[in-house]
């Protein structure tokens, strides 16, 4: 995966609004565990490929502090090689002196060259810490965003999980309300009354029968005191 498509499918990832997405989809939940599984992939992807460039700008840095120090190096040779010519022309060893001149020239030739290096890295090194730090920031907006879909995939089917329920309480209440169970009651109900009625019926046509009969017996009674009174004026 070049630099130019790990930027790209960062940036891309990272822009997506995954609300709009949801709106187009027929089935959300769906739609966003595959989103889920390719942000996933994605990710994998792209780490691989931002581990392997931070592991070339970490070659080329190592290699610039290599030629920084190789110039410091090549530097300290060659003022060491110019001081011990100066010593040996100062004693009359010219031959000598020149040779170890000729020493200190090729230590500044391999100084200019590893500062050359180091100078050319440079810039290389500042463009690639620059895309570097993008892709770390841009994997940190894709995982964010993974977090974000598990979120709403979790509240989705949360929701969904309660919206069956609440249906299938709706179908419960509305089944009973279809049976409705009073009207079985309100008729057994009728029903007790009518036979509490009549057992009082009964015992009202019971109660007025019995006084009938003590009527009668008051009126034969009334009857024996007439006729008794009557023979009590006939014997005086």
């Amino acid at each position: 995966m070049t630099k130019q498509t790990v930027l790209g499918r960062v940036a891309q990832l990272a822009r997506a609004n995954i609300n709009a997405l949801l709106d187009q989809a027929e089935d959300p939940q769906k739609m966003l565990d595959q989103l889920i599984r390719d942000y996933t992939n994605n990710i994998a992807d792209a780490e691989q490929a931002v581990a392997a460039t931070i592991g070339n700008l970490r070659l080329m840095e190592q290699d610039h502090r290599e030629d920084v120090d190789a110039a410091a190096e090549w530097g300290g040779k060659a003022l060491a090689a110019s001081r011990k010519a100066d010593e040996l022309r100062a004693a009359g060893s010219v031959p000598d002196a020149d040779r170890f001149d000729n020493l200190a020239k090729v230590a500044l030739g391999r100084q200019l060259a590893s500062e050359k290096e180091a100078r050319a890295a440079e810039p290389v090194i500042a463009s690639q810490t620059e895309v570097v730090d993008k892709l770390k920031s841009g994997l940190q907006q894709m995982k964010e965003k993974l977090s974000q879909l598990q979120a709403k995939r979790d509240e989705l089917v949360a929701r969904a999980k309660s919206a069956e329920a609440q249906n299938r309480m709706t179908d419960a209440v509305r089944s009973i309300d279809v049976l409705d169970p009073t009207s079985e009651l309100n008729r057994f109900e009728d029903k007790v009354r009518r036979e509490e009625a009549r057992a009082l019926g009964k015992q009202e046509l019971a109660a007025s029968s019995l006084d009938a009969q003590f009527e009668q017996l008051d009126a034969l009674g009334d009857g024996a005191e007439v006729e008794a009174r009557l023979a009590a004026l006939k014997s005086a």
